[in-house]
Order: structure tokens, then C-alpha cells, then sequence
């Protein structure tokens, strides 16, 4: 008579089993601020070998793993507390949303007994994140808690990927299964799996494919959509196959090197002001494409829009839409393309006119780049960063950068070689997303340095994230280009500095020549000041060799910014 195993009577709470059950799931890393009533999740979930990263404030934290999901493919993970806590986490929520990252804000609320009555940081959180969230869940007892974990996660990554929420009462926190029954339930919700990148594919292709070959001027533009998708092979592939120009958004950037004889983004008012066909795969024709509008487009040029999402396509209602994954709607066209190849070569007046320009303006800036102005104005450090940055070599550093003047000028200047190796302010034009992204990217690529080229503005929001990075040694740089305020110092004409309070500083001024550099010397991180050439190469050679959490405080002439030239006449 066979005997069978006694079955394990001991009892684990709802912390335990969140915490097993995003591990059955595939999830590694976690980024939060803990207390009540969510300290033992985290707690729990580090045992079981989840890494944590503990953040001082949950909008860094949250834009730490709006970043990592956009890295990895997979949903980044926020804990939070009650309250305002889930308040401040939406500030990573809408970030997910609007770049359409996978990413999962888990929040915990008040015990459901005293709903209504006022209880401890109160609040009536799925609503709260309606706006920002794919899909919401509340288990009502602890039985629920592994199916709403991989309902959530399910929905971060499907069709467009995006911000979900799970919400976590206080009392099924604290409610108990057996060992046994939870590895029950895990396994049942876990038989659904978590969706992988999504498949499938309608549209007309063979109209795409004519419509690319009767174009005399045909342009490719690609989003960070294709880069999520890690469409870089397949976009290769069909740019040597067929030799049309390409035209990266910002964190489309590096898909293909900055450097490719085909980069169109030195040549970008040409590109896209003379184009007749443009295919556009994992980009939005929103305000950084100019909504695909003239003056900025030709009136006729015909849109071939690739994206996964089918209210997109419907919306923009191209000239013919592809719907589906990025690397699978171009692994699609390349087949259909090989069976009767074209290619316009490098003689084709349109990739010449494409070159020339190209060619014309990057003289242009390399005339401004060598000059050698000090005090600094932004491109001469500029100048000395992208020499170090291409100088560490492959696998190049991941890149941060935020911040009016330095993220715009570092457009331009900075290069990306590979992909997947630029974050900046995004979508939504997000500033203070910096020292969280820095995180997320040293987590998420541990054989890269991290480098974050910052407005002193824009390193401000999550300053005190340096500690952070002392705290878990993070091989992050962060260079500060501090010339003293929002766009630089007080810009105030005369007539502009009148009434009761014209003694207060400028509302764009900060104190001039901050040490922002002593900021990281006080938990132990190394800090440079640099008001010179020689200064700067030093302080980059030392910090990117060290590859030790660091601060490199740039200090520039306050007059040598301006407001962000694409958005002057927002103000």
C-alpha cells in the first residue's frame, strides 16, 4: 500500500503569497518606498530572492520602473503605500501610460472593514488610478491574490503595453492560507501564464510594399515602440535591402547607429518636409512628429503607419495601416520584399539630397563643437562628453537626459550606437524622470555604465536619489549642467522686474553655482566641480573608469541657454 505525503500545515499571509506569487511569475526587481502597510511585502519578496530597491520618494521610484519595463519587455514593479503614497506613485502610473511602458503599480489601502469611516491614508484608489491604468484589481481575500497578480501582469505587456494597478487591503494582507493551499492557487492562476509579446497581424501588406516601391522619396521613421519590440534586426535588414533613409525619434535613436549612411536626423526638416511615403513603425504622429501635418510634412505624402495598437492605426488613418508587433510586421515585409528586392542606392537623387544635408549641417555643429568657450556654454562640454562616451566603446553607456537646453543640444550631440540606450524626458516631456531612470537602467543593464546629462533643473526633482545610488554602488555618472536656473539664470527684462517682490530672485533663477557636486560627497559618492576643458576630461576619465556612483558639476555661463526651441511657442 503506497503512502502518501502529509500534507504541510503551515500558515503564510497575503504579503507571503504576493510575494511567491510574483516570483512563480518571472518578476526579479521591484522598486518602491515601504511602510505601513506594505514593509513586510517587501520584506518577504527579498527573501524570496526579488531584488528591491528602495527609492526616498515614489515618483523617482516610479519612473525607475516605468523605465525598467521599457528595458527589459518586462513589467516594472512599484510598491507603495496607502494613500499618498499610490498618489505619488501615479506619477510613474501616467508616465507607463503615455510612453506605453509595461509597468505595475501595487499599492496597499486600508483595511476594507473600516471603508467609508476615515481610516489611515483612506482613499479610494482604483479610482484614483483609473486615468493611467489598463486594468485595475482588488482581491477581497486572500484567495483572490494569485489571479489578480497575473491578471494585472497579463494586461501590463498585452496589445499596447501600458500602466496596471493592483491594490493590496490591509486586512488580506494579514489573512492566512496553508503552504499547500497557497501553492494551489498559484499554480491555478498560473495556468494562464503571462502573455508574451503580443502576435498576430492584419493590414494590407502588399499595398505597404507598392506604395514603398513607387516612392520617389521614401522615408522610414522609427519610434521607441520598435525599439520595446527589438525590431533592430529586421529594421536593419530592410534598410540594407531597400536603402531608404531612416529617421529615429529620440528614443528610437540607436536602432541602427547614429553614424549609418542612412541617418536622416541630421537632415530632419528635409526628411520629413520633402518625403512623399513615410513609414512609420512604433511612433505616434503626435506633437514630436508635428501630428504628421503640414507645414511641417507635404501635404500629400502618404503615411504607412506599423503599430500594435488598432485604435491608433484607426485614429491616424493612414494611407495603409500595419497592425501588429513592430518585429514581426517587418520580419513580414522583408519576406515580401526579398521575393522581388528594390533598392534605391546611394546614386538615387533622394538619398543624395539626403546625404548632402546631412553631411552640410553636421559641419555645421562640428565648427561650433570645436570651439573652446569658457565659461562653458553647452556645447563645448558637450563636445568633451561625447568624446568619452564614444570612447568606452561597445557596450556603449546607457544614456539619461533631461532638461531644456541639455536635452536638446544633447540630442544632437550625444550618440547612440546601439539600442535601447537612450531615456529622456519621453512623450509627455516628463522632467525629474533623471536619478530614476538612472537606477532602472543600472539595474536592468548591469554590463553597461549608466550616463546622465542633466539640466540643473531637471536633476533638482530627484536629487536626493544620489543617495540611492551610493547606498546599492550603481556604476551611475550623473553630469549636472548647472548654469543657475530653468532655461539659465534671470531672464527678467527691466520693465520686468518691478512691484512688491522685485527683489526675489527670478522665478527661472537658482542660487548661482550651486554645489550640487557636495550633494553625493555626503553619503559617501564622488563628487568633481568643473569650470574648464581639462577639468571636465579629468573628471570623466576618473568617474567612467571607476564606474562608482558619481556627480560631475558642470558650471556654465547663464546666459548661454534658452528656452526649448521645439516648445517656444507654448510659452
Amino acid at each position: 500500500m503506497a503512502l502518501t505525503q502529509p500534507q504541510t500545515r503551515t500558515q503564510i499571509d497575503g504579503n507571503t503569497l504576493v510575494a511567491k506569487t510574483l516570483l512563480h511569475a518571472g518578476v526579479t526587481h521591484m522598486f518602491g518606498v515601504v511602510g505601513i502597510p506594505v514593509t513586510s511585502l517587501a520584506t518577504r519578496s527579498v527573501a524570496l530572492g526579488i531584488r528591491f530597491i528602495a527609492f526616498h520618494n515614489e515618483q523617482s521610484a516610479g519612473y525607475a520602473a516605468s523605465a525598467y519595463g521599457f528595458l527589459t519587455g518586462k513589467p516594472g514593479i512599484l510598491l507603495t503605500v496607502s494613500g499618498p503614497g499610490c498618489v505619488h506613485g501615479l506619477a510613474g502610473l501616467s508616465n507607463a501610460a503615455i510612453n506605453a511602458w509595461p509597468t505595475l503599480l501595487i499599492s496597499g489601502s486600508s483595511d476594507q472593514h473600516y471603508s467609508g469611516k476615515g481610516d489611515f491614508q483612506e482613499l479610494d484608489q482604483l479610482a484614483t488610478v483609473k486615468p493611467f491604468s489598463k486594468f485595475s484589481a482588488k482581491p477581497v481575500s486572500i484567495s483572490q491574490v494569485p489571479g489578480h497578480v497575473f491578471d494585472v501582469l497579463r494586461h501590463a505587456v498585452s496589445g499596447r503595453p501600458g500602466g496596471v494597478y493592483l491594490d493590496l487591503p490591509t486586512d488580506v494582507l494579514h489573512q492566512t492560507v496553508t503552504e499547500d493551499e497557497a501553492d494551489e492557487l498559484i499554480k491555478a492562476a498560473a495556468s494562464a501564464g503571462v502573455s508574451e509579446k503580443p502576435s498576430g497581424f492584419s493590414g494590407d501588406l502588399s499595398a505597404a510594399v507598392a506604395a514603398l516601391r513607387s516612392a520617389k522619396r521614401p522615408l522610414i521613421v522609427v519610434g521607441k515602440g520598435a525599439a520595446y519590440a527589438r525590431a533592430e534586426g529586421e529594421l536593419k535588414k530592410f534598410v540594407e535591402m531597400t536603402g531608404i533613409p531612416f529617421l529615429p525619434t529620440p528614443m528610437g535613436k540607436g536602432m541602427l547607429p547614429d553614424n549609418h549612411d542612412l541617418a536622416a536626423t541630421a537632415a530632419r526638416s528635409l526628411a520629413i518636409g520633402q518625403c512623399d511615403v513615410a513609414l512609420v513603425v512604433g511612433a505616434r504622429l503626435n506633437w514630436l512628429l508635428h501630428f504628421g501635418e503640414p507645414p511641417k510634412w507635404a501635404h500629400d505624402v502618404k503615411f504607412i503607419l506599423v503599430d500594435i495598437c488598432k485604435e491608433e492605426v484607426e485614429l491616424r488613418k493612414p494611407y495603409v495601416g500595419l497592425i501588429g508587433d513592430a518585429k514581426e510586421v517587418l520580419g513580414l515585409i522583408n519576406k515580401e520584399i526579398k521575393d522581388d528586392p528594390f533598392c534605391l542606392g546611394r546614386n538615387h537623387p533622394w538619398v543624395e539630397s539626403i546625404s548632402s544635408k546631412v553631411k552640410d549641417n553636421v559641419a555645421k555643429m562640428e565648427v561650433q563643437l570645436s570651439k573652446v568657450v569658457v565659461p562653458f556654454n553647452f556645447m563645448t562640454p558637450m563636445r568633451i562628453i561625447r568624446d568619452a562616451i564614444l570612447g568606452v566603446g561597445s557596450p556603449y553607456p546607457v544614456l539619461v537626459s533631461e532638461g531644456a537646453n541639455t536635452m536638446d543640444v544633447g540630442r544632437a550631440v550625444l550618440p547612440q550606437m546601439e539600442p535601447r540606450t537612450r531615456l529622456d524626458a519621453g512623450t509627455w516631456g516628463t522632467m525629474g524622470v533623471g536619478l530614476g531612470y538612472c537606477i532602472a537602467a543600472a539595474v536592468a543593464c548591469p554590463e553597461r555604465l549608466v550616463v546622465a546629462v542633466e539640466g540643473d533643473s531637471g536633476f533638482g526633482f530627484s536629487a536626493m536619489e544620489v543617495e540611492t545610488l551610493v547606498r546599492y554602488q550603481l556604476p551611475v555618472v550623473v553630469i549636472v549642467f548647472n548654469n543657475g536656473g530653468v532655461y539659465g539664470g534671470d531672464r527678467r527684462s527691466p520693465e520686468e522686474i518691478t512691484g512688491p517682490h522685485k527683489d526675489d530672485p527670478a522665478p527661472t533663477s537658482f542660487v548661482h553655482e550651486a554645489k550640487y557636486h557636495v550633494l553625493i560627497e555626503a553619503f559617501g559618492g564622488k563628487g568633481y566641480l568643473v569650470k574648464t576643458p581639462d577639468e571636465l576630461k579629468s573628471a570623466l576619465d576618473e568617474s567612467f573608469s571607476a564606474r562608482k556612483p558619481a556627480v560631475i558639476n558642470v558650471i556654465l555661463d547663464p546666459y548661454a541657454g534658452s528656452e526649448s526651441g521645439r516648445l517656444q511657442h507654448k510659452n
